[in-house]
């Protein structure tokens, strides 16, 4: 997992941040949502969300 304020992390919250924004989430709730799937990407948050479930299954491709 990157750390916070890194370039990785910040890559990965955009990209989080902005499925949830598609999918119509506040940007309060979608920052509080994604500060707590960045700590905890196996909680109960990831979990019940669909949206960052996908999300978080797609980053796990490799390419080729």
């Amino acid at each position: 997992m990157p750390r916070p304020g890194s370039h990785k992390y910040d890559i990965k919250r955009s990209r989080i941040r902005d499925a949830l924004d598609n999918a119509g989430f506040s940007d309060d709730k979608a920052d509080k949502l994604v500060r707590e799937v960045l700590r905890n990407p196996r909680g109960s948050t990831a979990r019940l969300l669909p949206v960052v479930k996908k999300y978080l299954a797609v980053g796990k491709r490799t390419r080729g």
